[in-house]
C-alpha cells in the first residue's frame, strides 16, 4: 500500500509539474524523441528510452543515459523527464531510461534491462548526436544502484551472459553519478537496527523493497547478488579488469540512506578509484530533483563543474531552472 500511494504521489507531481510554462522543452532549447525502443521489438513500455537533446545541436555532443529511481518497483522515465531536461538544457544528449519494475519482474530483470539499453546505446547513440567519448551513466535511489552495477559490468567481467554483454562492448563511461543510492539491498533490516530507530513507515518501505525486488531468499541469487549489493561487491577489494571512471556522490545529510554512500566512497577510494562524495547539510532523500531549491541548484551545479573536470564538457550558458 505504502509504495502505491508515493507511486501516485510522484506521477501526479510529475504530471502537475510538465504544465508549468518552465517545463515545456523548447524554452530551454530542447527536443525530445520519446519512447525509442531499446529492446528487440520494443513491445514492452518497460523496454523503451526518451532522448532529450539540443535542438540546435551542430556535431557529436556528451551522452548520458539516465536511469530512473523508484525502490525497483515504481516510476518510470515519464516521472524523470526532468532530469532528462536538466542535463539537455546543459548540452547533453540525454537517453532516459524505463525498465521492468518488480515485483512482477523481480532481479535481475532491471539489470539486465539497463545492460540491453547500454548495448543499444553503444550501437546507436551517434545517430542521436551523443558521443561514446563522452559517455555518464547517472541516476538516483535504486537508480543509482542500477547505475553503479551497469558501470561495474563495464570494467569487472562478469560470469552473467547480460552483464558480460556489457563489459564486451568496450565502452567505458567517462564517469558515473549515483546520487542518494540504496546500494545493498539485502539485510535491509540493518536501517531498523539502527539508533536512533527509523520511523516505522520508512523501515517497512525498505522491507517492503528487498521482499519485491529479491524475493523472500536472496541468497538464492548466488553471485548475482554482486549485480544489487553493489558496495559489498566492492569492499572485497577485487581489482577491476579496466581502470575505474571517476564518481560523483550527491546525497543530504537527512537521507535514510547516507550510509551507504560513504561506504561506496570509502570502497572505491580503497581500490584506487577517483570518488567524490558530496553532502549538502540538511537536505534529504533525491533532494535534488525539485530544481526549484538553492540546495537542488548547488547540487546541480556541482554536478556540472565535476563533468566539466572529467569528461571535458563546459556546459552551455543555461536557461533552465537548475541554472
Amino acid at each position: 500500500m505504502g509504495g502505491k500511494l508515493i507511486q501516485g504521489f510522484f506521477a501526479g507531481a510529475s504530471k502537475l509539474g510538465q504544465l508549468h510554462p518552465d517545463a515545456k522543452p523548447e524554452k530551454h532549447g530542447v527536443e525530445v524523441l520519446r519512447d525509442v525502443p531499446y529492446a528487440s521489438g520494443g513491445a514492452l513500455a518497460e523496454h523503451r528510452l526518451d532522448v532529450y537533446r539540443p535542438i540546435d545541436l551542430d556535431g557529436p555532443a556528451p551522452a548520458v543515459l539516465y536511469i530512473h529511481g523508484g525502490a525497483f518497483h515504481i516510476l518510470s522515465k515519464d516521472t524523470h523527464w526532468v532530469m532528462g531536461l536538466a542535463f539537455a538544457s546543459r548540452g547533453y544528449v540525454v537517453f532516459n531510461v524505463s525498465y521492468r519494475l518488480a515485483p512482477q519482474h523481480p532481479f535481475p530483470a532491471a539489470v539486465e534491462d539497463v545492460a540491453r539499453a547500454y548495448e543499444w546505446l553503444v550501437a546507436h547513440a551517434a545517430e542521436y548526436g551523443g558521443d561514446l567519448d563522452r559517455l555518464v551513466i547517472a541516476g538516483e535511489s535504486a537508480g543509482a544502484n542500477l547505475t553503479t552495477s551497469l558501470t561495474l559490468s563495464t570494467v569487472y567481467p562478469r560470469p552473467e551472459p547480460f552483464a558480460r554483454a556489457v563489459f564486451d562492448t568496450g565502452v567505458v563511461p567517462r564517469a558515473a553519478i549515483p546520487a542518494c543510492g540504496v546500494f545493498q539491498v539485502t539485510d535491509m533490516e540493518r536501517y531498523a537496527r539502527r539508533k536512533p530507530r527509523f520511523p516505522a513507515f520508512l523501515s517497512d518501505r525498505f522491507r517492503e523493497m528487498q521482499h519485491a525486488y529479491l524475493g523472500a531468499t536472496p541468497e538464492a541469487h548466488g553471485e548475482t547478488l554482486d549485480l544489487v549489493d553493489v558496495v559489498r561487491w566492492l569492499e572485497r577489494g577485487e581489482r577491476p579488469a579496466r581502470p575505474l571512471p571517476p564518481f560523483f556522490l550527491p546525497v543530504g545529510t537527512k537521507d535514510p540512506l547516507l550510509d551507504d554512500t560513504r561506504r561506496l566512497d570509502r570502497a572505491l577510494r580503497a581500490l584506487g578509484g577517483v570518488s567524490e562524495a558530496r553532502y549538502y547539510p540538511g537536505q534529504i532523500h533525491a533532494f535534488h530533483a525539485f530544481v526549484f531549491l538553492e540546495s537542488a541548484r548547488r547540487c546541480w551545479r556541482d554536478q556540472f563543474d565535476f563533468l566539466e573536470r572529467h569528461v571535458g564538457h563546459r556546459p552551455v550558458v543555461a536557461r533552465s531552472a537548475t541554472a
